[in-house]
């Protein structure tokens, strides 16, 4: 009976090493080659999940369960890169608040949702990109008369909680009125009836919604930037491999042409011809 029950003991306490020895690679993260964090991940399991934005036209805008835009497009061309199917991604909502959370968290691998790089965010995250170039701007109705930040003082000016564009209004225009929500498309009702005087983030992001069916001749883009924006694709903080690989599919996808395709089938449409992807701007992975 008790050689029975130290057999017991013993089958339980090998299955632990086993068990442990299965799931010490973060969730089973790691590749047939050695491979750890999204290379791993995405070699050994084919797939990915990417956090993107939901409302934002031209860039990530969900429709049913479809998403497209720029940002969609560029999110296929780095898990491509990865050996991951277009097929094999999962699109993962996020708001500008949650992004950091999801990333550490590890609810998503990637993050591709308009989301610029700076130091506060690399204290917390990695980096790869930039991919694109942005700068802040304002949407207002088309008879505005407001013609640049320098006139928001007493405005009610409306943005997302927790943006980089939220907080430089906080900082440098501290007169305006701001109010804050979880994403922009709160924001364009509120245009719309009058209830706010300007809606503020990049100016792309803008155009997308002024370009929309429903507000067409309604609102305009100021076209008055003041802050430079470089959209950076995010991944938990530790995956240095990870950053650098991202690195390397947007240089071959900038000398391949599909950067410049990826951007002719979505934002392209408005007329605004492909910038080029400054490969030499790319993010030194992991430094601050």
């Amino acid at each position: 009976m008790r050689m029975t029950r130290v057999a017991a003991v013993a089958a339980v306490a090998a299955l632990a090493v086993t068990m442990t020895a299965c799931g010490g690679d973060e969730g089973g993260s790691t590749g047939s080659s050695g491979a750890k964090g999204i290379v791993g991940k995405a070699e050994k399991q084919k797939k990915l999940v990417i956090g993107v934005k939901a409302d934002q036209p031209g860039l990530g805008l969900q429709t049913g369960s479809q998403y497209e835009g720029f940002d969609i497009e560029i999110g296929k061309i780095v898990a491509k890169g990865l050996g991951v199917d277009a097929n094999n991604i999962e699109w993962k909502t996020t708001v500008s608040s949650n992004r950091e959370p999801f990333i550490q968290q590890g609810t998503v691998d990637l993050v591709v949702a308009t989301y610029t790089i700076n130091d506060e965010r690399k204290q917390k995250v990695n980096f790869a990109g930039p991919y694109f170039i942005a700068g802040q701007d304002l949407l207002v109705k088309a008879d505005s008369a407001v013609a640049g930040p320098e006139g928001l003082d007493g405005k009610k000016v409306c943005s997302v909680s927790a943006s980089t564009p939220a907080k430089r209004i906080q900082s440098d225009y501290p007169k305006a009125k701001l109010q804050l929500f979880d994403s922009y498309s709160k924001c364009l009702p509120l245009l719309e009836n009058g209830q706010v005087d300007a809606i503020t983030t990049d100016d792309i992001i803008l155009a997308g919604y002024a370009a929309q069916s429903q507000y067409a001749g309604k609102f305009k883009v100021v076209g008055k930037t003041f802050s430079s924006e470089p959209y950076g694709i995010g991944l938990k903080k530790d995956d240095k491999d990870g950053c650098e690989k991202v690195n390397e599919i947007l240089k071959t996808a900038a000398s391949d042409g599909t950067y410049k395709a990826a951007w002719d089938a979505t934002l392209g449409k408005s007329g605004k011809a492909a910038p080029e992807l400054d490969t030499t701007k790319l993010t030194n992975c992991g430094s601050v």
